[in-house]
């Protein structure tokens, strides 16, 4: 590529707001296909990861489209914990997963599980399904899941949304514009979805087993107490180098 291209490029993305520029300038100039179709598509505020068709996470990349929920760098905290707790043959479910990126990197991490995957979003089970090294199932979070992992689950991982709906527009645009409001919307106080989940968590979770969220970290109490409420064994671990927060369920043996 010529000089004057990619400075021509990186004009235009920094013009119109792009922090890394330079960076996704390499990265666009280095696709096959219409160079400015894409550029153009960016400065227009579109996810890059939409027009590269991946994202990385964790140090891998994985398939993404549009109308997929991007996995964000924060989350790396919650799949470490994750990691943590699975082991050779544990059953782990990835709930809410998305493009499937944290279940996939769990199992990257920890060879030998049993991997397991669901979303309500056709899109989302279109790209986990090129990503999960398992099972991935449509529908609305466990009401797609076989019976037969009732009380086996080792390792649940919810990726709930936890935005507060008063709160999703003032997101950047390429995510509220972007992005399924369905992976956003976490409803009045952003745990509408973090509550269904847990309802129902003690039933899928083995002797011991864990579930764990992303919060923020004003919400962390809350989210704690919920966990305790359905009787399982709460705490939150925070990471401010990510800036993340999760919080972590068990159930007792």
């Amino acid at each position: 590529m010529s000089d004057g291209g990619f400075e021509e490029v990186v004009a235009r993305l920094r013009a119109a707001g792009c922090v890394f520029a330079e960076d996704e300038a390499r990265l666009l100039l280095g696709q096959s296909g219409d160079v400015a179709a894409m550029v153009a598509r960016r400065v227009a505020g579109e996810p890059l990861e939409y027009i590269l068709g991946w994202a990385e996470f964790a140090g891998r990349r994985f398939v993404v489209a549009p109308g997929v929920f991007v996995p964000r760098h924060r989350t790396e905290l919650l799949v470490r914990l994750a990691v943590g707790f699975a082991h050779e043959q544990a059953v782990v479910l990835d709930l809410c997963c998305g493009s499937g990126a944290l279940g996939a990197t769990v199992a990257a991490e920890v060879p030998g599980i049993e991997l397991h995957a669901a979303d309500v979003e056709p899109a989302a089970v279109d790209c986990a399904r090129q990503n999960v090294p398992g099972d991935v199932y449509q529908g609305d979070l466990y009401a797609p899941l076989p019976q037969r992992l009732r009380g086996r689950v080792d390792v649940l991982i919810a990726n709930v949304p936890y935005v507060p709906t008063d709160e999703v527009a003032l997101m950047p645009p390429e995510a509220r514009d972007h992005e399924p409001r369905v992976a956003l919307d976490g409803g009045a106080d952003g745990l509408d979805v973090l509550r269904r989940v847990v309802a129902e968590a003690p039933a899928w979770l083995a002797p011991g087993g864990h579930v764990l969220f992303e919060a923020s970290e004003r919400q962390a109490a809350a989210a704690t107490a919920e966990l305790r409420k359905a009787g399982l064994v709460a705490s939150a671990e925070e990471d401010d180098e990510l800036g993340a927060t999760v919080v972590v369920g068990q159930r007792e043996h």
